[in-house]
């Protein structure tokens, strides 16, 4: 472990809840800080006033350290209609036949806007700030460090490690191919950064200096501890808060991570135009033959956020997006805090075993 990393967080354990967006809310990123780690909010859906309003009610239950994150967008995107077009046909089609009484719909705009986002988020001040899909601005590098925020970057290989060193980042997020959730990739195509993170982090410790997270595959006490030893500074845990009651995840995710093996993760762009790492379940069968003609992120995104707002109504976790890492048959569904400290515990005691 790398305790500097630890003091200037401003926490007490090397363990940080990833920004899942979607799934995170401000009671789980509070119970979290609350227990000594770092609880994180996944912004990327998120309009400026929610991201402001949701940082507020995390403050009101926690006056600990806590991490905002954002996704990189450009501000205009390139749409192809014809494809938005074939998109919709196929999407009302399943819905149709799965018995899901609602339709795709045309939004006032693809995605939040990154620039105002970036404005909430420094209006909000959180302790950190931490951001996937690109770099930052140099500019906008300067106007965090300004504030007094720790800048994390995600980097899915060594060249996008260097590419946050070099910008100024404070600390690196290494997400893994073991990862859930949407690929941090930018400099490359997702196919080609798809590594095992016992590889990626000595890997990356020989090139860069600033402290590295491990994220990626990490459920217990033992893993993280095992990614202390190979390099990190503490570790990032998403799909072991999953199944905690504060999390937003809809409860037909939940109950499916519990009886999933490691062969039903997948990388999946059908629900969202981006590659992303989850459950092979009906939807993405279904819609496997179109997914490469599928438009790309943000606007399929879009286009499906209907459909996954219907299934999580009507309890069809077989037809959300189900993000989720390689462990997520080991998932345990207990209150954030104290999965915090059975987490710790672990850690301990997979120590004093070395001792």
């Amino acid at each position: 472990m790398v305790p500097s990393l630890v003091a200037r967080l401003g926490i007490e354990h090397p363990l940080i809840q990833a920004p899942m967006s979607g799934s995170t809310t401000p009671a789980l990123v509070a119970a979290v800080s609350n227990a000594g780690a770092l609880g994180s909010l996944g912004a990327g859906y998120l309009e400026p006033q929610a991201i402001l309003d949701q940082a507020r009610e995390i403050r009101a239950a926690s006056g600990h350290p806590f991490a905002i994150n954002l996704f990189v967008l450009p501000e205009t995107f390139e749409v192809d209609m014809a494809a938005v077009d074939a998109a919709r046909r196929a999407l009302d089609a399943l819905m149709e036949r799965e018995g899901l009484d609602v339709r795709t719909v045309m939004p006032a705009r693809w995605a939040p806007s990154f620039a105002e986002q970036f404005a909430a988020l420094c209006e909000a001040r959180p302790a950190v700030a931490s951001f996937a899909f690109d770099l930052i601005s140099p500019g906008q590098m300067r106007q965090l460090k300004q504030l007094g925020i720790v800048v994390v970057g995600t980097a899915t290989t060594v060249a996008e490690a260097r590419a946050w060193e070099e910008l100024g980042a404070d600390a690196v997020s290494l997400q893994s191919a073991e990862a859930g959730g949407h690929r941090g990739t930018f400099l490359h195509e997702p196919e080609e950064a798809l590594i095992g993170l016992f590889a990626l982090l000595p890997l990356t410790a020989r090139a860069v200096k600033i402290p590295l997270i491990a994220a990626g595959g990490i459920m217990d006490g033992r893993g993280m501890l095992a990614a202390e030893v190979l390099g990190a500074a503490a570790s990032q845990l998403g799909t072991a808060f999953l199944a905690c009651p504060e999390c937003g995840a809809a409860a037909a995710w939940k109950h499916d991570l519990a009886g999933s093996t490691e062969h039903d993760v997948a990388t999946i762009r059908s629900f969202s135009g981006r590659a992303a790492r989850g459950l092979r379940n009906t939807y993405v069968k279904a819609m496997a033959a179109i997914e490469a003609e599928l438009p790309a992120y943000p606007v399929t995104n879009a286009l499906t956020s209907p459909l996954r707002r219907a299934a999580a109504a009507a309890g069809r976790g077989d037809l959300l997006s189900e993000w989720c890492g390689q462990g997520a048959g080991l998932s345990r569904a207990m209150p954030a805090g104290e999965l915090v400290a059975v987490l710790m515990d672990e850690y301990v005691q997979a120590r004093r075993a070395f001792d």
